[in-house]
């Protein structure tokens, strides 16, 4: 956590796989991600369609064909603790990740695994396991398997470190 908390950012590509119970085969996305410490992350998916995701602070901006939503996520408590998951563990607070979750880490610094289990019923009634693995302090994977069975499995090659 202490290497993840000195990390201060960058970029990286990215390859999805969401694998959806009505589907025969998952579906692959792939793209770029940027991270800049402590709060803001984009997500921009060039294939299958291009989509930009920004989560800045407590705002979620979706941009996908010409169409603009944004989402406060302050009025939405279970899905900004899914989304503290992820930039808890991009910034080394193992305080904030223990407010949601109860976590689990294995391994060594040069691979190590983290699990973390929603302590919520509300964010267990979404998610029942995120389960994110690295090296140092890149994040290389990133897995979510969501209540209803469905799940996403991200794998993520930095590019550059600022």
């Amino acid at each position: 956590m202490d290497d993840l908390a000195r990390h201060r950012g960058g970029t990286a590509r990215f390859v999805e796989k969401k694998y959806i119970a009505l589907l025969d085969k998952p579906v692959v996305s792939s793209g770029e991600l940027s991270y800049t410490a402590p709060d803001r992350l984009e997500k921009r998916t060039v294939t299958p369609k291009p989509e930009t995701l920004i989560l800045d602070r407590d705002r979620l901006s979706i941009e996908r064909e010409k169409q603009k939503l944004t989402i406060n996520l302050a009025n939405q408590p279970e899905a900004l603790a899914f989304v503290d998951s992820l930039r808890g563990t991009l910034n080394g607070n193992r305080a904030a990740l223990e407010k949601n979750y109860l976590l689990h880490l294995s391994g060594n610094r040069e691979k190590w695994v983290l699990t973390l289990l929603p302590s919520d019923q509300k964010i267990a009634a979404l998610v029942q396991r995120i389960t994110v693995s690295g090296s140092r302090d890149q994040i290389r994977s990133i897995e979510y398997l969501q209540a209803d069975g469905d799940r996403s499995v991200m794998h993520i090659e930095p590019l550059e470190t600022r």
